[in-house]
């Protein structure tokens, strides 16, 4: 542990962003951004830290194992690092923003720590990009959330889209409504996780047969929905299964060719997640892009401690991973870049710039410009009024 440490050496999961990625991913935010104003998300910003009791209150103590604390020195209160900025945003809403008219459409862009990565996704610090449709449960806020991520993807350049749907609140309403015992109940959730069927006719019991129907029934929507209208669901989980096909039918009005899947036990990550869900992913990328879904806003639930006396909101939103973004984006094509030779005017560089060129001066005399150039990494060169290739 005394060891000297090299400097560029970081913990595991945390890495510099080098040039040229900072600059591709720093503006491909900002068109994710512009696309999410477009529809009339507003932006807002929230702190990295927060109170534990509010950050981990609720829903929030989903991600409780994934995120940092310490201890502010001011307050002597324990504090958290946000691992994920979605309840943030319905804090926001719930308590700052709670007077605004509803629906409220909120955008948000920041960095998030967590304690550790997963297979997917190693890295423990990235940037997320995210909207949340706040105050309505129509099924239209759904597909409009939908439709939203996968418009703001195809916007930086992400081909090969498709969107895996799933429905976290069923397994528990089945298994509800079904009077499994806990003990039962959680053998099943455990295989219908790893998606071992083997398993789940092993455990046995009520709703074994029809958990495992639901789980051969996932693949793309068209064909799940059909496997899914065969099957008799009791009570309220028929009724969650009515309104996944209504949403399916509102995203495939207004996205065509937007490849959905349906997986209908699927829960792992959607943790506090209340109805309709989904995942995004692109086409020979590792990891998921985006996550999004249904959720409670306020109450004693993502935003406010139990003793505060407010009703739930309905709410809808999702998240974007800006490392797998960047990933799916690849290199941007080089940007022309002038090398201006010590002692060139001003207006020169002024001018170059307004025409989209990136300008590099210099700041002692060169005896070979040209040489000068190429060692800068610059396409062309400022010769004797007039720009000269590399």
């Amino acid at each position: 542990m005394t060891d000297t440490l090299h400097p560029a050496l970081l913990p595991a999961g945390l890495r510099d962003i080098l040039p040229p990625d900072a600059q591709i991913e720093a503006e491909a935010v900002e068109r994710l951004m512009a696309v999410l104003a477009s529809h009339g998300f507003d932006r807002v910003e929230p702190p990295l830290v927060e109170f534990e009791s509010s950050l981990l209150g609720g829903p929030g103590a989903a991600m409780a194992q994934e995120t940092f604390r310490l201890m502010d020195p001011i307050s002597q209160r324990m504090v958290g690092i946000r691992a994920d900025m979605t309840l943030q945003i319905a804090r926001i809403a719930t308590t700052r923003l709670i007077k605004l008219a509803r629906p409220l459409r909120l955008s948000y862009a920041g960095q998030v720590l967590r304690v550790r990565g997963s297979q997917l996704r190693p890295e423990r610090q990235f940037g997320q990009v995210g909207a949340e449709l706040i105050g309505s449960d129509a099924a239209a806020a759904d597909a409009e959330m939908v439709s939203l991520a996968a418009e703001a993807l195809a916007a930086v350049g992400v081909a090969g889209l498709s969107v895996d749907l799933t429905l976290p609140p069923l397994v528990p309403l089945i298994l509800s409504e079904l009077g499994v015992e806990a003990p039962v109940g959680a053998a099943l959730r455990v295989a219908l996780d790893r998606k071992d069927a083997a398993a789940i006719d092993e455990i046995g019991g009520p709703g074994s047969g029809l958990l495992g129907r639901l789980m051969a029934a996932a693949g793309p929507a068209g064909r799940a929905l059909e496997r899914m209208a065969q099957i008799a669901l009791p009570g309220a989980a028929a009724t969650e299964m009515i309104r996944l096909a209504a949403i399916v039918e509102l995203i495939r009005t207004e996205n065509p060719n937007l490849s959905l899947t349906i997986d209908p036990v699927e829960n792992r990550g959607f943790e506090y997640h209340t109805g309709v869900s989904f995942t995004v992913f692109a086409r020979g990328i590792r990891g998921e892009l985006g996550r999004g879904g249904r959720y409670l806003a306020g109450g004693n639930g993502a935003a406010a401690p139990a003793r505060v006396a407010r009703a739930p909101e309905p709410a809808t939103g999702f998240t974007l991973y800006t490392d797998t973004v960047l990933r799916a984006v690849g290199a941007a094509p080089r940007k022309r870049r002038a090398y201006l030779p010590h002692g060139t005017g001003q207006a020169t560089g002024r001018r170059l710039r307004e025409e989209g060129w990136i300008t590099l001066a210099g700041l002692s005399p060169a005896a070979a410009p040209l040489e000068e150039a190429r060692r800068l990494s610059c396409s062309h060169a400022w010769i004797a009024g007039t720009l000269v290739e590399v």
